[in-house]
């Protein structure tokens, strides 16, 4: 009898050991809960917010056409936007019929009829816009890239045609079947009769707003993640990395495989995790799941940011495939260059494993000071300020849109808006008048 009590004495002070090694280990107050991914990162720091694919997939812009040659466009975040967008996302569509982009005259249908057009930059592929899309897709279908959606109703016709246009610019697809009425695209276009007016240039491949555009310069006060943070981050076990100072200020945080490269006075990260995965092709959407999860996981999200896939990892036949996300602020993007990189985070992954990482540590708040304003230069003004474009670097411009450019002034964010064009060779020109 004695033995046994003393041996389920023993057992339940194993039992009780095993608890309070577990609570000290992982439970210790003030040092938060570790979630170790299935990649073998440990994620200590609840920092950035969290998104899902979802919030990261929608047009960069919304063309609405209104027939007599009239146009607007409508840019993310903006009421009008967000109202038809909602509605368009909760239709269906389905019996998708590809047929060659020749088959219509594309401009006077612009000119012609009133529609919505939405455009989705390089293109995503049909399985990540069902994502955020009612679709129902053939095999066909399936394995499109999708750069435009365009509804629009014909005169005299008793329902709308939906068009579905392909990265490679030369297929698209006619949604047959589709739950939105004439009278649904009609009010949607009404929308767009009081707001700026658009001339199409470039036979309707440009939209010049006819008259200036005013907005205002946001200010935002930064704090930043700091290298301890991220290394903890992303390290499976920070005691075991060294810390390398450059002379140029950077540091370098390295386990002897991974390596966390921090710049520009603690304000950029560059991490690359050279894993060696199966050469085989990408998929560009388990990709940019991957990469919305790897983010979730380290540093997280501040602020809005918008899915993009270059015109390459589109349609990749290669084993690496590059996800970027364009930060916005309101309705308009951030582009950030060399001199102050801030406004996008860049991912590559091969076959859903990343190893390369980059983007800002700054932290700003959503909301900012409002600060002067600026007048960006419209109609005739704009055009012949895009001729000179054209003229100084040798290169057509291909599009053109407001955005800001972030500026540091100590602590002290500055997004100043001005036009954005692009060239064909890919680079940007940007300007305020």
């Amino acid at each position: 009898m004695k033995e046994r009590l003393k041996t389920a004495a023993l057992t339940l002070l194993v039992a009780v050991s095993l608890v309070q090694s577990y609570l000290l280990i992982y439970r210790l107050p003030g040092t938060g809960s570790v979630v170790v991914s299935s990649a073998g990162y440990v994620r200590t720091d609840e920092m950035g917010e969290q998104r899902s694919v979802e919030d990261t997939l929608y047009p960069d812009r919304m063309i609405i056409h209104m027939g007599e040659d009239k146009h607007t466009i409508f840019y993310p975040n903006s009421a009008f936007y967000k109202l038809i967008y909602a509605r368009i996302q909760a239709r269906d569509f389905a019996a998708f019929q590809p047929q060659p982009i020749a088959a219509q005259d594309w401009e006077k249908v612009a000119a012609n009829n009133p529609g919505i057009e939405l455009s989705f930059g390089a293109g995503l592929p049909v399985s990540l816009l069902q994502k955020t899309m009612k679709l129902t897709v053939d095999p066909t279908f399936q394995t499109a890239d999708i750069k435009r959606i365009w509804i629009y109703t014909g005169k005299g016709e008793e329902k709308p045609r939906a068009f579905f246009f392909s990265a490679n610019g030369q297929d698209v697809y006619e949604a047959k079947q589709l739950d939105l009425t004439v009278q649904d695209v009609l009010q949607h276009v009404a929308f767009g009769e009081e707001w700026t007016p658009y001339t199409p240039l470039k036979k309707h491949t440009l939209y010049i707003p006819s008259k200036p555009i005013v907005l205002s310069e946001a200010v935002l006060e930064t704090n930043a993640f700091t290298s301890d943070q991220m290394q903890r981050n992303l390290f499976a076990d920070p005691a075991v990395t060294r810390n390398i100072h450059e002379q140029d200020g950077s540091e370098i945080y390295t386990d002897s495989k991974r390596s966390l490269q921090i710049e520009d006075d603690g304000s950029w990260m560059t991490y690359t995790d050279p894993a060696a995965v199966p050469a085989t092709l990408a998929d560009a959407t388990e990709s940019v799941l991957s990469a919305v999860d790897f983010i979730n996981q380290h540093g997280g999200w501040n602020g809005q940011y918008r899915a993009e896939l270059s015109e390459s990892s589109a349609s990749s036949a290669d084993s690496d495939l590059s996800v970027r996300f364009q930060q916005y602020y309101g309705s308009l993007p951030i582009l950030g260059s060399g001199t102050v990189r801030y406004g996008y985070m860049n991912l590559i992954l091969q076959q859903g494993t990343v190893s390369f990482y980059e983007r800002s540590l700054l932290e700003t708040p959503v909301d900012g000071k409002q600060g002067p304003q600026y007048k960006l230069v419209g109609g005739q003004e704009l055009i012949d300020r895009i001729a000179k474009v054209e003229e100084v670097h040798g290169l057509k411009v291909q599009d053109l849109y407001p955005a800001y450019t972030p500026r540091m002034n100590g602590d002290t964010l500055r997004l100043v808006p001005g036009w954005v064009a692009k060239l064909s060779d890919g680079t940007n020109a940007t300007f305020t008048n």
